[in-house]
């Protein structure tokens, strides 16, 4: 197994520090783009953190399906012959997401309305990615290993079954 295989099979530990930091990031980010809400959640479906405006669902099953539309549209990106494809942006009545994926391990969800326009939403959230990557990188050079007893991998299967 190749040393970026270890990384991203590699559990993702974050302490308090960690996460105010996060936070920080993408409060400035939802200030600066007007979005009204942004989660960070790894490829496996498990929220980070959330900021901005609460979500209208459950926080464990929306992040369960940003995975798992990413999961879905990078097999398509592999049929069609792409590496991937790592933005995604869906267009309702009132509101709108862009999902982008921040390094080989967490995907960005920034919802938003009218107030902003996905011009904004673009260009903060790139700005806002490459710092967040910085702070992940930071973590996973670290080498943290957590005595986690649970599968926390069924967590996000468990949302999407009580979803369905």
């Amino acid at each position: 197994m190749s040393r970026d295989e270890n990384l991203r099979k590699q559990r993702l530990v974050f302490y308090e520090n960690d996460v105010q930091r996060l936070n920080a990031e993408m409060d400035t980010f939802l200030e600066l783009a007007k979005a009204r809400c942004a989660l960070l959640v790894d490829r496996d479906g498990h929220l980070v953190t959330r900021r901005g405006e609460p979500v209208r669902t459950s926080e464990d099953t929306i992040s369960a399906l940003i995975a798992g539309s990413f999961a879905a549209t990078m097999e398509m990106a592999r049929l069609l012959g792409e590496n991937e494809f790592s933005i995604l942006f869906h267009q309702g009545q009132r509101d709108s997401i862009q999902l982008q994926m921040i390094g080989d391990r967490t995907l960005m969800a920034v919802l938003f309305d009218g107030r902003t326009n996905l011009g904004m939403v673009r260009f903060y959230a790139q700005e806002a990615a490459n710092r967040i990557q910085s702070i992940l990188t930071e973590v996973l050079s670290e080498n943290r290993s957590a005595d986690l007893g649970n599968d926390f991998g069924s967590d996000a299967s468990d949302a999407l079954d009580r979803l369905f």
